[in-house]
């Protein structure tokens, strides 16, 4: 396995980037090359902490058709790297954070690996007690609280964006390919909890202001060539209107230059799709998801690789998750006309399942029975938002 890159060279190389609030964005570092499909694991911030981790992480990429890491950038607990904005060090949190962020970037990059930034959004404790005014309130004007007592910011309310939006460019401007937000919804208005109050929302419906922040995120990104994708719920490809969290196919997918439906069959409800146990088919759940997505997307007239579903390498439930269930989910995105995946393990441990992994990122994309394929398009820049 190659070796890391001298920390203290990278060190120096990313002091000329990592600029304060104050100062005008430099020129965004070189688009990396063009890779036709991602498929990828999730990093979370303790893995990314952790130089032995991440060692082992990147051999697994080495040697298997990975291709990408979705690190945590920014989760519920925090920032996880040590900011040069003053805004975004004002909401940092208390939690750990990613000694040699820059020479990472540089090992990952060595390795042919795409570092994609995950940022948490609304689901964001550490913003909204430091940011009181920033929450979701009660009608007596009180912070709301979800069932495990915790506060949600606001999406309508715009100081918030340009917090998040300035951790994105940071992200960039390190050398981050993409930046992926998470939690772009709200939370679930339970019967059981006092009802959700949105300063400033007016006339705006949820699906609309999501919608809105992402095409908003698109624009800000633009220029330092990266793509913007955001996860959703797997629900969101099969449902026909919007989610009660705010989540709709047809506006998220105008305003991103990829969507990650979770499609994991054990959050599928029984029944779903037909299946009695959702959990125990997962070919057939993950074709019937991502095919719902890809007929959605031919009605708005989007193509390519626009679907990167993220799949179960994790168990919850019976069967037990291995090898074969991940061999079982990858066959239904090909089969659904997509190449592009990711692994969701909330631990980010995956030696369980590598057996299910190929030795090369080789293309198996079928052709979906709703029609031809157009040729699968990357986008190493931005284009405009159809």
């Amino acid at each position: 396995m190659r070796l890391f890159v001298t920390i203290a060279a990278a060190a120096l190389a990313s002091t000329a980037t990592l600029l304060s609030s104050q100062t005008p964005a430099p020129a965004a570092p070189p688009a990396p090359p063009p890779l036709p499909f991602v498929r990828g694991l999730y990093v979370n911030r303790y893995a990314a902490e952790s130089d032995r981790k991440m060692r082992h992480l990147i051999a697994l990429a080495d040697t298997t058709e990975i291709n990408a890491f979705v690190i945590d950038l920014k989760d519920e607990f925090g920032i996880n790297y040590q900011s040069q904005d003053t805004l975004v060090r004002r909401n940092a949190g208390r939690g750990g954070t990613i000694a040699n962020l820059p020479a990472l970037l540089d090992t990952l990059h060595a390795h042919h690996i795409l570092a994609i930034a995950r940022i948490v959004v609304f689901k964001d404790s550490v913003t909204a007690r430091l940011n009181p005014a920033w929450v979701i309130r009660k009608s007596d004007g009180t912070p709301w609280h979800d069932k495990k007592g915790i506060a949600w910011v606001n999406p309508y309310n715009h100081d918030l964006w340009e917090y998040d939006l300035r951790v994105a460019e940071e992200a960039a401007r390190m050398g981050f390919g993409e930046v992926q937000f998470d939690y772009i919804r709200f939370p679930e208005p339970y019967k059981s909890l006092p009802t959700q109050v949105f300063p400033g929302a007016g006339d705006v419906s949820k699906p609309a202001v999501l919608a809105e922040f992402l095409k908003t995120a698109h624009q800000r990104l633009a220029k330092y060539n990266v793509r913007t994708t955001a996860d959703i719920f797997g629900l969101v490809t099969s449902v026909p209107g919007a989610l009660e969290v705010g989540q709709r196919w047809e506006d998220l997918a105008q305003s991103t230059d990829v969507l990650l439906p979770m499609v994991y069959p054990s959050h599928y409800p029984h029944g779903s799709f037909g299946f009695d146990r959702p959990n125990a088919q997962p070919y057939g759940i993950v074709t019937a998801a991502v095919s719902a997505a890809y007929k959605r997307d031919a009605k708005l007239g989007l193509s390519g690789e626009h679907v990167r579903p993220w799949l179960q390498a994790f168990t919850l439930g019976s069967p037990a998750y291995g090898p074969d269930e991940i061999r079982a989910q990858k066959q239904a995105v090909y089969d659904a006309g997509y190449d592009g995946w990711v692994l969701w393990s909330p631990g980010s441990r995956y030696d369980a399942i590598v057996a299910g992994l190929e030795r090369h990122p080789v293309s198996h994309k079928k052709t979906p029975a709703g029609g031809p394929m157009v040729a699968a398009t990357h986008r190493s820049t931005p284009t405009a938002t159809p």
